[in-house]
């Protein structure tokens, strides 16, 4: 038990100075009801669950789908991402998911009502592996690439009715999130595959410019959007 201890102590300290906005970790751990500490290869899991009866199964799902898509998303984009990961299951929080400084925290009211909705952890654990320092990029990429991993790495994207829109002729590239992300699954199929993956590094070491896109698909970002919408099958 005191080697659990120490464990789940030294994950925590790591974490919470990373970003500031989690150092509250220590008094989540006080008011938990339960905290379980997992392990699969050099990736470790801390689940903290201040949430009372909180679906069983539903936890079990997040956990698993962690450890079915991190790894990957890891070794795909960022070598070099956080291999401790919290977990907080807070009824305080009154938004869906945010994730920071290794910590993910979830709302369990949004599970209550959508318990399918697992991916939830792709999306989040995306933002993770991104670990863009600050004056990176636009916002829209940082959204548009995690709902674009999302898609093509999700677990379950049917069993949370998840899914890219339609497109509309008043969407545009910065609206983020899933219109975004339906342009990145476009360009990857149709203009130049591997893009996504140089956009993620340019972010991460600040080295994105509107140029990147000139430079890598011979257009510029205007015109890969003309010819999205033109014909945006996927």
């Amino acid at each position: 038990m005191k080697k659990l201890l120490l464990i789940i102590a030294v994950g925590m300290c790591r974490i919470a100075s990373a970003q500031d906005d989690w150092s509250r970790l220590d008094k989540d751990m006080d008011i938990a009801i339960s905290v379980d500490t997992l392990k699969e290869g050099k990736y470790s899991l801390i689940y903290i669950d201040k949430a009372k009866d909180f679906d069983e199964k539903v936890k079990n799902r997040l956990i698993e789908t962690f450890f079915n898509t991190y790894p990957k998303l890891a070794k795909k984009y960022n070598k070099a991402a956080i291999t401790k990961v919290v977990f907080v299951m807070d009824p305080d929080y009154k938004g869906i998911a945010a994730a920071g400084g290794g910590v993910i925290r979830f709302n369990p009211e949004w599970f209550a009502k959508n318990p399918g909705d697992i991916d939830i952890v792709t999306h989040e654990g995306m933002h993770l592996v991104q670990a863009y320092p600050g004056g990176s990029g636009p916002g829209w990429i940082t959204e548009g690439i995690a709902d674009y991993v999302r898609y093509v790495d999700g677990v379950d994207n049917d069993g949370a009715k998840w899914s890219l829109p339609d497109f509309k002729a008043d969407h545009h590239y910065e609206n983020a999130y899933r219109i975004t992300a339906r342009f990145f699954v476009w360009l990857e199929k149709n203009i130049k595959k591997g893009t996504i993956v140089k956009l993620d590094k340019a972010m991460r070491s600040k080295s994105y410019t509107p140029e990147f896109w000139q430079k890598q698909t011979g257009k510029n970002l205007d015109q890969l959007w003309e010819l999205y919408k033109s014909n945006p099958t996927i």
